[in-house]
């Protein structure tokens, strides 16, 4: 042994001082030469420390679907996309290391807020929800179908960019891309599906159903020895504000309609609109717009709708498209479409009310003038007018002596037939006669004393008196029009200035 340490001295090469580094055998080369087990283990702990200490491993950590094993399913993956705010822990024996999936961000970052959708977020408990939630900093869109959920439980929230309102019923599918549902959309104990005394076990559940949208009729029970009221809400005890309803308007935003809308937001109703803008306009409503017991709903009757009210007023109908005709019924004419529309109307009106007891009013509107009315639709009213305001010739067909009734809008008893006890039809009118030059008269001394009246051949089918018979709403209803042609006009005048001459100015500014 000695002469083998003696012969690897002598074959030994002395290293100079500063060639020590050089000549230091490198890490790999030790590991061939090595056979020691400890060796290798202090290495690793020494790589282990070195990557511990200079790298962060939760900024390291890559995001969470690629932490994800590929044996994981694609639906576990579209999971957990959704939640985008939770702190997962993942325990070891040295120490906790947290994976920053949204919930905790670094000091000095404001949090995102999340995209709710609340169902039900009208009613009690979601109103207070959605509160909480929009003050938190979160983006909150609330579904509601206002069966029992009311606007003015949100309407602090109207016009802030993170909150939207959504007139919808969850029984019907929706498409929204949200983080989170607050699913509260169910009547808690809704006063309609209480027993109702005036239905004999043997009436249909379809009745039962049918009879709940009449929240507001006082029905009488005559017996054979007093007579008991079941008071649904029509008439309240003395001191006690009535309730108001939730009444929809088709075609509300129309000439008639927005004055029946002003109407019944004045008394303390709610009212939706719907209108597809065919006819109707937008400013006819803007006065009520940001109110919370008001709503435009774009839409055209044609397709279905979901909405839970108490009162139906079915307006949405184009009256008077603009054409040479003056109301004759002509079943294959360019207006049969609407002539025979309204005959049908009557006819399934009254099939559903025979077959299904539901409650219905039928009206039969004759000449009807005033403000809003469409400047150019083709009516002898808003034709005159126009033409006398514009410095046209007043166009008279025939000789002139035609007669028309015309009734103020604001005579138009709608809102009488629906309250009362009939189904009608009735006559809605005005049955004071003037011939059709009178009424070129007349809008000549409201507008233009000057303006010339020219007289053009007659058609062939043109009626030559038109007057309702308004006997059976006296009688029935207790109506009848107040307004005369003299007073309402100049009313209807001022409107149609503002709006033809403002027309102009617009053109003429473009």
């Amino acid at each position: 042994m000695n002469s083998e340490l003696i012969h690897r001295t002598q074959t030994s090469k002395t290293p100079k001082p500063n060639d020590t580094l050089h000549q230091a055998p490198k890490p790999t080369n030790l590991l061939k030469k090595s056979k020691d087990p400890l060796l290798y283990t202090f290495i690793g702990i020494a790589i282990a420390t070195f990557f511990f200490n200079f790298f962060d491993p939760v900024s390291k950590t890559p995001p969470l679907s690629q932490r994800q094993s590929e044996s994981e399913s694609e639906s576990a993956q579209l999971q957990t996309r959704h939640v985008l705010f939770e702190t997962t822990s993942s325990h070891s024996s040295h120490h906790d290391m947290h994976f920053n999936v949204g919930g905790k961000v670094p000091l000095g970052l404001k949090k995102k807020g999340l995209r709710i959708l609340v169902t039900g977020g009208a009613g009690f408990v979601g109103s207070h929800l959605v509160d909480r939630l929009i003050e938190r900093g979160d983006t909150v869109i609330v579904v509601d179908n206002f069966f029992t959920g009311r606007k003015d439980n949100l309407v602090q929230h109207f016009g802030s960019p993170r909150f939207e309102l959504i007139r919808h019923d969850v029984v019907e599918s929706i498409l929204l891309e949200v983080d989170q549902i607050y699913h509260l959309a169910c009547p808690a104990s809704p006063v309609h599906y209480k027993y109702n005394p005036r239905q004999s076990e043997s009436e249909s559940e379809s009745a039962q159903l049918q009879t709940r949208h009449v929240l507001f009729e006082t029905t009488s029970s005559h017996s054979s020895h007093h007579d008991v009221h079941f008071n649904v809400g029509g008439k309240v005890p003395l001191g006690l504000k009535k309730k108001g309803l939730r009444i929809l308007v088709t075609g509300g935003a129309g000439f008639v309609g927005s004055h029946l809308v002003d109407r019944l937001i004045e008394r303390g109703d709610t009212v939706i609109v719907v209108d597809n803008f065919f006819t109707g306009r937008k400013d006819n409503l803007v006065q009520h717009f940001g109110s919370p017991r008001f709503e435009l709903i774009r839409h055209d009757v044609v397709e279905p709708i979901l909405l839970e009210v108490d009162q139906i007023y079915h307006l949405a109908c184009p009256a008077s498209p603009v054409e040479n005709y003056w109301g004759n019924v002509n079943p294959i004419g360019v207006r049969s479409c609407y002539d025979e529309g309204k005959r049908t109307a009557e006819t399934l009106t009254m099939d559903y009310h025979r077959g299904h007891g539901i409650e219905v009013r039928i009206a039969r509107i004759f000449n009807t003038y005033g403000p809003r009315m469409c400047i150019d639709d083709g009516r002898v009213v808003s034709n005159f007018v126009a033409q006398a305001l514009r410095k046209e010739p007043l166009t008279v067909y025939g000789d002139g002596k035609q007669t028309r009734s015309f009734q103020y809008v604001s005579d138009l008893g709608l809102i009488r037939l629906m309250e009362g006890d009939h189904v009608g039809p009735f006559n809605l009118g005005n049955p004071s006669e003037f011939t059709m030059l009178e009424l070129a008269q007349v809008v000549q001394e409201t507008i233009d004393p000057y303006a010339k009246i020219e007289f053009r051949p007659n058609t062939e089918d043109d009626p030559h008196k038109r007057k309702p018979d308004i006997t059976k709403a006296r009688e029935l209803l207790g109506w009848h029009p107040t307004v005369s042609l003299r007073n309402g006009l100049p009313l209807m005048v001022k409107d149609f200035k503002q709006r033809i001459f403002a027309d102009k100015k617009d053109r003429v500014g473009a």
